[in-house]
């Protein structure tokens, strides 16, 4: 039986900073199952990367509590053509949204970080102590440092004035409601995209990036969502903590699987002139399964759930 929840969220006015996205989406959904007052605004109405206005509306609404799961992201392509725009807009957005929480009173916020923070070469499975120990992956190098910047923020609001802001580090997430563009996509929607596009068009080959032997751990976006709610309940400490499905494959035998989904009978070829990035990333997640989380929907069937999506997707 699940234990009574260290912070209730029953009754408490919940804001989740980009709604919109593929993660706040998810907790979105997620968050209707609880007994909780639900705040919203489009990204339209308000620019996090705007400090005044940012606290202009928490000023006004008063959350009780934020899940801050706005971000500018993007694969390796985005990261290595706009690094400077990465870099800004994910700082100001941080310490807009996590200043701004301070100064309304805001009860708990939970920031939400990125695998991509630690070491390019961290000891595999990466815990969450191996922060600040090496050199970051080059290709997401702004991104990275804009993200460990915010959970800084957190931990040091946190010793300073005593909030309760905790964050979390989630391992390459996909599913429903993630960006399936050529140029911004990450990896399992890129390859979902090319592949997709080349069975339309009868093509007799894909070229992908790197040389397919990097590994990755991925992680279903709605298992995502019931963890960071299980963070919020069950969470205050000042460590950052890992959310990961503890699975890893390599993207060669990803790809694989993403092309029988997609049902794609051409060959995939990859091009070792591009880079790979981190050469592997899979996550200890011993901290979170400890507070009695573990995610639940594997890789076929997530894979098979975002394809399904994706071609239902509005235009």
């Amino acid at each position: 039986m699940r234990p009574e929840p260290e912070f209730d969220l029953a009754g408490k006015k919940i804001w989740i900073a980009g709604e919109t996205g593929m993660v706040g989406h998810a907790a979105l959904q997620r968050l209707h199952r609880e007994n909780c007052i639900i705040l919203s605004v489009p990204h339209e109405k308000l620019d996090l990367t705007q400090q005044s206005a940012t606290m202009e509306w928490l000023a006004d609404h008063k959350p009780d509590v934020i899940l801050m799961a706005a971000a500018r992201v993007g694969g390796i392509g985005a990261n290595k053509a706009v690094p400077a725009g990465f870099l800004y807009e994910n700082l100001a957005m941080a310490q807009n949204v996590i200043d701004g929480a301070y100064k309304t009173g805001v009860s708990k916020l939970l920031y939400l970080g990125s695998s991509c923070i630690y070491p390019k070469m961290a000891p595999q499975p990466i815990r969450e102590d191996a922060l600040l120990s090496g050199p970051l992956e080059p290709t997401n190098e702004a991104y990275a440092i804009a993200k460990i910047a915010g959970l800084k923020l957190c931990q040091y609001y946190k010793q300073q004035y005593g909030c309760n802001f905790i964050s979390a580090m989630p391992c390459n997430l996909y599913g429903p409601h993630d960006t399936f563009d050529a140029q911004k996509s990450h990896v399992i929607p890129a390859i979902m995209l090319k592949l997709h596009e080349a069975k339309i068009k009868n093509e007799a080959e894909v070229i992908l990036w790197g040389m397919g032997t990097a590994l990755r751990e991925f992680l279903y976006v709605e298992d995502l969502a019931d963890a960071l709610i299980h963070l919020l309940e069950y969470y205050d400490g000042d460590d950052p903590v890992n959310i990961g499905s503890g699975d890893e494959i390599s993207i060669a035998d990803l790809s694989l699987k993403i092309k029988e989904i997609v049902g794609y009978e051409g060959e995939i070829v990859f091009d070792p002139a591009q880079p790979d990035g981190t050469p592997r990333k899979l996550l200890d997640s011993s901290r979170m399964n400890d507070l009695g989380w573990h995610a639940t929907t594997s890789l076929d069937l997530g894979l098979q759930n975002t394809y399904e999506w994706f071609l239902q997707r509005p235009s």
